[in-house]
């Protein structure tokens, strides 16, 4: 395991270093002034030399790549061309308003695809079936932010029983404000008993949670219908059905056991692609989140940005890949970790 982990990450570093470097090549030949970005439309020639030598874009390519290189290993990720803060400063202060948002529609998507895919798997080619079918089909097929938009119309609009924008009201950090602890907010409001911030916050997080949830929903509950039907039809089912094993025990302990990994090996790919699916959930609900930094700066042309935020984004799908392998060896022994 620790021979399989090892090399992993030594080749998740040459990935991040082959990526590193295309997405700072790319940036630097948009054809964009980043002098001009930092220092505003209207400054003086002047102002925008001296801009260009202080931030180094006087440098060649090669040059600027190398010390940017040694400036992320040591924690230096550059400094934002729109907000002038460092770029660090700007991830770690939206990351928590993202990782909760993912952490609800992930587990939406897992527990309820897991369910919706055992119970199509029951009778294949029945009413139950074709309807989850469907529904599983439409959650991957739908763009998010017309899913986003439509709920908005549905819940807001039609029903008004939801908030329609934002992770909290504003009166919340004024009447109810969050004792920090974890650094999650809703997560925080729970543990210190803030009751009014905590269902305030919950409400607000139900329609970006549905919206980003429904393309991972779909690929669970259609990998989970997959593998219960192959693994419905394997001898030892029969054998366990001879045995007079409940249906349900067989079906929901047994075989669901054995159908996991493929279902992991996808959870995992779609909790790392949500961290790019948050882009458009976070613009719709102006969820003030990674993906909403991501936007503005990708509109601004903010390239110290663009490149942190794609680098933590290869990050997690590395290391989600990584995760789901060690679990689908520690369900399955007979996954090979070489």
């Amino acid at each position: 395991m620790l021979r399989f982990v090892a090399r992993r990450l030594i080749t998740s570093v040459l990935v991040l270093a082959v990526l590193t470097a295309n997405v700072f090549i790319l940036a630097r030949i948009v054809p964009s002034d980043p002098a001009v970005i930092y220092a505003g439309p209207k400054a003086p020639p002047a102002e925008l030399d001296r801009v260009r030598e202080h931030l180094g874009f006087n440098r060649p390519i090669l040059e600027q790549y190398f010390d940017y290189v040694a400036k992320l290993i040591t924690g230096d990720w550059g400094q934002s061309l729109a907000t002038k803060r460092p770029v660090l400063d700007e991830l770690f202060t939206r990351l928590p308003a993202t990782l909760e948002l993912i952490g609800f529609a992930m587990v939406l998507a897992v527990s309820a695809g897991v369910i919706l895919g055992v119970v199509a798997s029951h009778r294949p080619g029945g009413f139950i079936d074709g309807a989850i079918r469907f529904l599983s089909i439409g959650g991957i097929s739908v763009p998010a932010f017309w899913l986003g938009l439509l709920l908005q119309l549905l819940f807001v609009g039609g029903l008004g029983i939801l908030p329609a924008t934002g992770q909290f009201s504003n009166s919340i950090k004024y009447s109810n404000p969050i004792s920090h602890v974890t650094g999650l907010p809703l997560l925080d409001s729970m543990i210190t008993g803030n009751g009014v911030a905590f269902t305030d916050g919950l409400q607000h997080v139900i329609l970006p949670a549905l919206t980003l949830a429904a393309y991972p929903l779909g690929l669970v509950a259609r990998m989970t219908r997959a593998a219960m039907l192959d693994v419905m039809n394997q001898d030892y089912i029969f054998t366990a059905k001879a045995y007079g094993l409940r249906e349900t025990a067989i079906r929901w302990r047994l075989a669901l056991k054995n159908a996991l990994p493929p279902v992991l090996s996808i959870a995992g790919m779609a909790a790392a692609y949500a961290l790019t699916g948050t882009f458009f959930v976070e613009a719709v609900f102006n969820w003030p989140g990674i993906g909403q930094f991501a936007t503005s700066s990708m509109l601004a042309v903010d390239y110290p940005a663009i490149i942190a935020i794609t680098l933590m984004g290869a990050t997690a799908y590395l290391l989600a890949n990584l995760l789901v392998d060690i679990l689908q060896s520690r369900i399955d022994p007979r996954v090979s970790m070489s």
